[in-house]
């Protein structure tokens, strides 16, 4: 009876392994590089906002998407959506875009981004697999500007970028965008990392 119970603790505690497990797998950091300007009044908080399309910047799906990461980056900074778009304290616009850049046979190797393969043996054994050339590499960028509704004038630009070997979709544009508003109200124009937790 007492190596039952021993059997059954056991089980629980690998299971709880597993599910703990499970759960960190399904998040992973994503870093992009940051740059924020404008000169942000010192005594002035963030208001409420509208978030304006420009004549190419079509409804679509996809754009929802990338405006509810905005917005949800936006409203993390300390601005609250405008009941009506035309007495909100700020005029945001905001972009996406992801370039795919494909590498030549006859590029130099020495210029190409280079990245590691794992390859699995038998269960008993494990090996690292030779280096392998990308091929292909997607360029990310987001970028948020706002303006006071009353002059027109910007007063805060932040940009974010990252790259991968995907496109990008609603979650890694979100946490670009959250990645882009982190220094609000705060600027640095240097580009520097910032890490963002994104969900799976």
């Amino acid at each position: 009876m007492l190596k039952f119970h021993r059997r059954l603790a056991l089980s629980a505690l690998l299971g709880a392994t597993v599910l703990a497990a499970v759960g960190c797998g399904s998040m992973y950091t994503l870093t992009s590089d940051v740059a924020t300007y404008g000169e942000w009044p010192a005594d002035r908080k963030a208001g409420s906002y509208a978030i304006e399309r420009m004549p190419s910047q079509k409804a679509s799906e996809q754009r929802d998407a990338i405006e509810a990461g905005a917005r949800a980056a936006l409203e993390k900074a300390g601005f609250t959506p405008a009941a009506d778009a035309k007495t909100a304290d700020f005029v945001v616009a905001v972009g996406a875009r992801s370039t795919l850049t494909e590498y030549s046979p006859w590029d130099d190797p020495l210029w190409r981004h280079w990245r590691t393969s794992w390859r699995f043996g038998p269960p008993s054994r494990m090996f690292y697999g030779p280096f392998t050339l990308r091929e292909r590499n997607y360029e990310r960028e987001v970028a948020v500007l706002v303006r006071d509704r009353s002059s027109g004038l910007p007063v805060y630009e932040a940009r974010a970028q990252s790259d991968g070997l995907s496109m990008g979709d609603d979650k890694i544009f979100g946490a670009m965008f959250q990645a882009a508003l982190s220094d609000f109200p705060q600027t640095k124009d240097k580009p520097h990392p910032v890490s963002v937790t994104v969900q799976r």
